[in-house]
């Protein structure tokens, strides 16, 4: 099939984790059989920090306004076979009409970020898409599954909402024997709603545990935060460089956002490459968590500093390293790209088959 794909970016992962997913799943989607064509809207923040310009397996379209993409790519559109839409697309609403309107295959809104949208709509923030649109696109595809779905269905009349959660790509990450640099590190761009865990899971334990080193890798963290003294921070780090860090560590951490936590069975992809590099990841925990990895056995939960102080001085190193194995063969299994391609395509052959009737 040929598939159309306007997202948020694909070629910068710069300050979001749109970029990777979209990599993943393209790929994979490329190795089935498929056609791809994503088109990014070009912006100078992306533009000065491509760390993927020209993606290997699929076409590249840039535009610079609404105007442009609706010239250059009407026909690309109109015939494909799916059309999905992405989260925090500039001008997403109107982006979304045009879309629906052009297209006459299926049309899909993928929500890289569903629980800030919902909580966007209910403020009616409708930055990149709002009530009446959801109930025009075919399907919406979601990085949160649970009652989310229901509520996508009954309250905003969404014909299908299934979950598409985010994955990884077991080419890129995986163990590899690399000096253990870090007792616990943390990827993440700063945001102020995790800022308080991150403190209290990492800073505050690195406080109690002087004579080893952690790590905070992502970009715009205030410059006055003041880190313990064995906290390295590294303010941008290209994916190509994640699987390194990640089994540079003794433990990965994992924070997620508060709309994330209320929302539930939202895992990050974060979870997922730590997961598959055979990391055992210290968590918080939201609803749904344990329907991913079995809690202390595939991940272990921290609501506090005590808790990561206790796990780092009560788990031996056999043990550790088994629940990073553990939470690696359950990722190889059900949290791939691959395995992402597949459900996409058994979503889309569903609703051809109802079309049919």
């Amino acid at each position: 099939m040929k598939f159309v794909v306007i997202g948020l970016s694909i070629t910068s992962s710069w300050g979001n984790g749109h970029a990777t997913t979209y990599r993943g799943l393209l790929k994979e989607l490329s190795a089935l059989g498929h056609e791809l064509l994503f088109l990014e809207k070009d912006v100078p923040y992306y533009a000065g920090n491509r760390d993927m310009p020209e993606p290997g397996f699929c076409r590249l379209g840039l535009y610079k306004t609404n105007e442009e993409l609706k010239e250059e790519y009407k026909d690309e559109v109109a015939n494909a076979d799916v059309v999905i839409v992405g989260s925090y697309v500039q001008q997403g609403v109107e982006v979304g009409n045009w879309a629906v309107k052009t297209a006459n295959g299926i049309t899909a809104f993928y929500d890289i970020d569903t629980p800030v949208t919902l909580a966007k709509l209910e403020r009616k923030d409708y930055e990149y898409i709002d009530p009446e649109l959801i109930g025009r696109y075919d399907m919406y595809l979601s990085f949160s599954g649970g009652g989310i779905l229901d509520h996508l269905e009954k309250h905003y009349s969404s014909p299908n909402a299934k979950a598409l959660y985010c994955s990884v790509d077991q080419d890129l990450y995986y163990p590899e024997a690399l000096e253990n640099k870090w007792q616990m590190g943390y990827l993440g761009t700063y945001s102020t709603d995790r800022q308080p865990t991150v403190s209290e899971l990492l800073n505050k334990t690195a406080a109690e545990f002087p004579q080893k080193k952690f790590i905070v890798a992502g970009p715009q963290y205030p410059e006055d935060f003041e880190w313990s003294a064995n906290v390295d921070r590294i303010e941008h780090l290209p994916p190509a460089r994640h699987r390194e860090f990640y089994n540079s560590q003794r433990y990965t951490l994992n924070v997620t956002r508060q709309d994330m936590i209320r929302a539930g069975y939202s895992p990050s992809v974060r979870l997922f490459e730590a997961a598959a590099c055979g990391v055992p990841i210290i968590s918080d925990f939201w609803n749904g968590i344990d329907s991913i990895f079995e809690i202390n056995k595939e991940i272990l939960i921290a609501g506090n500093m005590a808790d990561v102080k206790d796990y780092f001085e009560s788990i031996d190193e056999e043990e550790r390293k088994q629940i990073g194995e553990n939470a690696r063969q359950k990722v190889l299994k059900f949290h791939t790209a691959k395995a992402r391609a597949k459900e996409l395509e058994k979503y889309v052959q569903e609703i051809l088959e109802v079309s049919k009737i």
